[in-house]
């Protein structure tokens, strides 16, 4: 009898069932409907994991239906999984969000900022308001040349009570949030207040929208980029990462 290249029958690779094409599809949809992910960057088994924060980030409240959200509680678990998992070497967040919640946003914030892997962020279509924290928050940032970037005080929805610890409590929050864009961006603390405060340039509203070109040169963003430029960066950002961390026998910190 020829040989047919196999030893036995049982080392033949098995075509997949039905059931577990059925699953996979599954497993897909609901992947895209509860986290707004999809399995294509585990397709070909890639070390970069690509989050995306589309829409407005939803908090503690939960928003309209007819909203496009991303949802905080969704993405903390992803980060978590890919600080964890040693196939990930790095993380590449895309965002196109109007912002949002304000603690939502400050936690994704810390969480990117916070990782141990490479990180990139890639602002396209809109960064605005808390979106401008979490594009800040990685080793390394990039905003597509016509996208922008909305710079504003904290703002209340809803019944406020007028009282001068309400107006204490927003001071700190605005703060907090001032010192984080500072302590990861090279923009000053005189710029930054100045594009926040600013009067005239949005209707009804105080301040400042800027275009990527704009951003990068107050020293907000660090390069004007898309996604080839961002997935560039973060591959030697990788190989570096990979080079130290082989140097200590362990976590690059």
């Amino acid at each position: 009898m020829p040989f047919n290249g196999y030893r036995s029958n049982q080392e033949m690779p098995q075509a997949p069932s039905p059931n577990q094409d059925d699953a996979r599809k599954n497993a897909a949809v609901e992947a895209i409907q509860q986290l707004g992910q999809t399995a294509a960057q585990t397709a070909a088994e890639s070390n970069i994991y690509c989050m995306t924060i589309i829409g407005q980030v939803e908090g503690h409240m939960v928003l309209p239906p007819q909203n496009k959200t991303t949802k905080y509680e969704h993405l903390i678990p992803q980060l978590v999984a890919a600080e964890q998992n040693p196939k990930i070497e790095g993380v590449l967040v895309i965002l196109n969000t109007v912002g949002g919640d304000v603690e939502a946003g400050l936690a994704i914030a810390e969480m990117i900022s916070t990782m141990s892997k490479p990180t990139v962020t890639l602002v396209l279509g809109g960064g605005h308001s808390i979106g401008v924290p979490i594009a800040v928050s990685s080793k390394r940032s990039f905003i597509a040349e016509t996208a922008t970037m909305t710079i504003h005080p904290i703002r209340l929805n809803g019944l406020v009570i007028g009282v001068p610890q309400t107006f204490e409590y927003l001071d700190k929050m605005q703060e907090r949030v001032i010192r984080f864009i500072m302590s990861h961006s090279r923009i000053s603390e005189d710029k930054l207040k100045e594009l926040m405060f600013k009067t005239g340039e949005l209707t009804r509203d105080i301040g400042t929208t800027v275009i990527g070109p704009d951003a990068v040169r107050f020293g907000l963003i660090d390069a004007v980029g898309g996604v080839g430029d961002a997935i560039r960066e973060l591959n030697l950002m990788i190989e570096e990462y990979r080079a130290k961390r082989d140097r200590i026998g362990g976590m690059v910190q």
